[in-house]
């Protein structure tokens, strides 16, 4: 394992792009993590987050990992151009032909996502409970591990996002076919989850006008993206303002998207091993 890292390390040491947006990430993730300290213009309107309760415990956990996932293509970014170099350098084939195996390729590639994903959920965790000490209105000790969970989630997400670019990296092999690709899978995924939507609230009518009930079947939040997105739910409706409005926040926890992003990732590794395996090189 550790020679694997010390191959990744050595083949992106010189590559500009990686080291660019590595920096850009985690510089922009510390920021934003401090965001609340800052009074915002909002429509001529000052809104501090810190006190609309971002940085209450137990909410801040949600707060802070729904906010740095919004960055994940920063880190995405950086998967996909250290694998497509892999082949438009033609590194892939000398790796090969050195005596690098197809599993090993894949190894060294899935312990460069693991090491992303650990320091991005360690800084997101130490961050958090610093501001949350600092900040919070309540400090029981209960309260501020309550919703620790939404770190576990968030680095679900994350890995699962980067098998993904994984997988379309290697199937597409061209940077740019990749975001492509991404990008027209992203359309295709919203318009199915839209059209369930409006049959789920057309359904919805028509049983109350009959006044019988139906257990229908609905499958888009399964999909990658979905199933990633519903791990960390929106909090906007925890700030105080949204209370003070009127609005509810619910939760239940989303056990069958954790699921799913579970075998997605498997799917998107072993997917990934196999299209190695059938391609000539």
């Amino acid at each position: 394992m550790l020679k694997l890292l010390k191959l990744e390390y050595y083949k992106n040491l010189n590559y500009r792009p990686f080291k660019v947006f590595t920096i850009l990430y985690f510089t922009i993730l510390v920021a934003l993590l401090f965001i609340g300290l800052v009074d915002l213009d909002v429509f001529g309107a000052t809104i501090n987050l810190k006190q609309q309760g971002i940085y209450n415990f137990p909410e801040i956990w949600n707060f802070t990992t729904w906010i740095v996932a919004l960055l994940k293509i920063f880190l995405g970014l950086i998967i996909v151009f250290s694998i497509s170099q892999e082949f438009s350098n033609r590194m892939f084939k000398q790796n090969t032909i050195d005596g690098l195996s197809r599993k090993e390729f894949i190894a060294s590639k899935l312990l460069t996502i693991s090491v992303f994903t650990i320091v991005s959920t360690l800084l997101v965790f130490i961050i958090t409970l610093f501001l949350g000490n600092t900040y919070s209105k309540n400090t029981d000790s209960e309260m501020v591990f309550k919703e620790i969970f939404f770190i576990g989630n968030y680095f679900v997400k994350l890995f699962t996002f980067f098998c993904f670019l994984m997988f379309l990296s290697i199937l597409l092999r061209k940077s740019m076919f990749v975001f492509l690709g991404f990008f027209v899978y992203w359309i295709f995924e919203g318009i199915l989850t839209a059209v369930e939507v409006f049959q789920k609230v057309r359904g919805t009518q028509e049983l109350e006008r009959m006044k019988i009930m139906k257990d229908d079947f609905f499958f888009t939040h399964l999909l990658p993206l979905e199933s990633m997105s519903s791990l960390i739910p929106n909090p906007i409706m925890r700030l105080d303002m949204a209370k003070m409005i009127g609005f509810k926040y619910e939760f239940t926890y989303p056990t069958e998207s954790l699921i799913a992003c579970v075998i997605w990732c498997v799917i998107f590794i072993f997917g990934s091993y196999w299209i190695l395996k059938k391609r000539d090189w």
